[in-house]
């Protein structure tokens, strides 16, 4: 069903956004709207964890903006591949350690608690690199403890949409339009198109194209993929108010020796 002969991540065309306008990102998204949505994610991991969650590792981190809401609850460790991303969110979360790392071979030799991949797990476009990634996160996660992922679509739940949004800040402001859509439904990967309006501080305004390409795979997929790792696997719907398709997150449990 997903072509392996694809290129990891869509290598030759990586979002801009993550990279060459990063600085942009916190006006694109700004961590103010993700308190609800870093509320749920918390209690749907303290809910399946068999042990305290002191420490969280994120990986694909972004710009930090889960993780400003999540370090009240626990230590947090943040990963992205992304140097311009990690400066962005060191900015924004300077009391939380970061490593510059891609979560399909990041080895930092230690567990944790928790292990979180949030809509970054989407530009994996290959089954074989959505393995390597859930064996990333089960390598690092404690026994007992829990990973939790939260792609933005499945291949049941995907469906078109466009959005548009942006905010101003420090005599800056962004708008953006995207449109998200499947040119080819059997190849296992969907675009996201963005187009940015930058409004820079001298009043200067410049537009961006940048292309997403992402990879969708089934609930069964995703599944399968946990469980064959090791984790105790379910999938659980997400919910926020702002949500109106079904979302699916993945949790996977690491056994703790008394559970054996």
């Amino acid at each position: 069903m997903h072509n392996g002969d694809r290129s990891s991540m869509a290598e030759a065309g990586y979002p801009q956004l993550y990279h060459r306008l990063a600085r942009w990102w916190p006006l694109l998204s700004p961590p103010e709207e993700y308190t609800e949505e870093a509320d749920y994610y918390w209690r749907t991991i303290v809910a399946a964890a068999q042990r305290p969650v002191n420490t969280m590792l994120e990986l694909g981190s972004g710009g930090g903006n889960n993780a400003s809401h999540l370090k009240r609850h626990c230590q947090m460790t943040l990963v992205d591949r992304s140097p311009e991303m990690i400066a962005v969110s060191q900015d924004l979360n300077p009391d939380c350690e970061h490593v510059v790392g891609d979560m399909r071979s990041v080895r930092l030799e230690r567990t944790f608690d928790a292990v979180f991949i949030h809509d970054a797990v989407d530009y994996l476009t290959t089954l074989n690199d959505l393995r390597q990634a859930i064996e990333t996160a089960y390598l690092h996660t404690a026994a007992g403890g829990v990973a939790l992922f939260a792609p933005d679509h499945t291949t049941e739940s995907f469906r078109s949409s466009t959005e548009h949004g942006g905010s101003d800040g420090a005599g800056r402001g962004l708008r953006y339009l995207g449109w998200t859509w499947d040119p080819d439904p059997s190849d296992g990967t969907y675009l996201m198109d963005m187009v940015y309006l930058l409004r820079s501080s001298s009043g200067e305004l410049a537009v961006e194209y940048d292309r997403h390409t992402c990879g969708l795979f089934t609930e069964a997929d995703w599944l399968r993929l946990l469980q064959g790792t090791g984790f105790s696997a379910h999938s659980l719907p997400f919910e926020h108010s702002e949500v109106e398709v079904g979302m699916t997150v993945f949790v996977g449990r690491k056994p703790s020796p008394e559970s054996n």
